[in-house]
């Protein structure tokens, strides 16, 4: 249910930076009142300020570590409390290691996992408590094409996202089972320019980066909309995404030889890195005074578009524009006859 002035309440988490910084722009762009979720308390502060200067009906910071569950549920009892009931809850927090999984200790193992998965379930099961009893409500998933596939030097993530779509599945289903009209949308992202390539653990002698081809987060933000907005089971970003999903269905030994080849060198720029000086921001926020934006260092490189996103988000649109090209086609060849 909406707010007392018809705006929907959303939550973001990861709200601080990178892509939940951009949704939770996109979201304000709307005139949604917005719930921040994250730890660092400098990029929140930032992005709830951008949030009300661009049309958010609200906004409402909470500093919570996503892995930490009481803390999750405390977050939405408060978001409830001052902004309203949540139409909107959007899992997107997430933390990683760059290194050989050998060289990955357990405990770094556990926490990816308690952000990247478990930090998923937590979101989930605190928006459950709410819709669930309303019966609406709309969660989205941000996930990736990593869940599909997995690349060398990302183990703990990788793992994490492929829990996460199958969390996703058994729920969506079990919610079907059950009549409840709550949605559960999945939004398969490729490789995003976030801060996070600056602030990633990474035991590699080179700087850190997303495999190309790159997108802006807004590309990303935009999809997470449209998947709100709609409640698609499932959003696909970029065709490199749904070529790697299908890749993987039909030539995996094909991607285990190409990224054997090519997976460690384009997850890592020329620029080498000095291990002793770089800090990262698995355990807690790398410097909770500065505000790092959405965007990463790979401006230059990224796109700021995908047409596959804008049409795998209209499918009813493209689907009638394509039936009236054949139909328009057909009349035009009979015509002709």
């Amino acid at each position: 249910m909406p707010t007392a002035t018809g705006a929907p309440v959303v939550v973001v988490t990861g709200a601080s930076a990178g892509v939940g910084r951009a949704a939770v722009l996109a979201f304000a762009k709307r005139g949604a009142a917005v719930g921040l979720i994250a730890r660092g308390h400098a990029g929140l502060t930032a992005a709830c300020h951008e949030a009300q200067e661009n049309g958010a009906s609200d906004a409402l910071v909470v500093v919570a570590d996503v892995a930490d569950a009481d803390a999750v549920e405390a977050a939405a009892a408060r978001i409830e409390a001052e902004l309203g009931p949540i139409d909107v809850w959007v899992n997107n927090a997430m933390a990683s290691v760059f290194a050989y999984t050998w060289d990955v200790t357990p405990a770094e193992f556990k926490r990816v996992t308690e952000v990247t998965y478990l930090g998923f379930v937590n979101g989930t099961l605190a928006a459950l408590k709410r819709m669930r009893e309303r019966d609406s409500g709309t969660i989205v998933q941000v996930g990736s094409s990593l869940a599909y596939r997995a690349i060398p030097l990302q183990a703990p993530y990788c793992a994490s996202k492929h829990a996460v779509e199958g969390f996703t599945e058994a729920l969506r289903v079990e919610l079907r089972a059950t009549g409840s009209n709550v949605r559960v949308s999945q939004v398969n992202l490729p490789a995003m320019n976030t801060p996070q390539f600056g602030w990633v653990r990474t035991r590699l002698p080179r700087h850190p980066q997303p495999v190309p081809p790159i997108y802006q987060p807004e590309v990303g933000a935009e999809a997470i909309v449209r998947a709100a907005e709609t409640g698609q089971r499932l959003l696909d970003v970029g065709m490199i995404t749904v070529a790697t999903r299908w890749g993987q269905k039909f030539i995996p030994r094909v991607l285990d030889h190409y990224l054997a080849r090519k997976g460690v060198d384009s997850q890592q720029t020329p620029e080498r890195i000095d291990a002793g000086a770089w800090k990262d921001n698995l355990s807690k926020p790398l410097d909770d005074t500065q505000d790092r934006g959405a965007h990463g260092v790979f401006d230059d490189r990224a796109k700021s578009h995908s047409w596959q996103a804008w049409a795998a988000g209209r499918k009813p649109l493209v689907l009638a524009a394509g039936g009236g090209v054949v139909l328009a086609a057909a009349v035009l060849g009979r015509a002709r006859r």
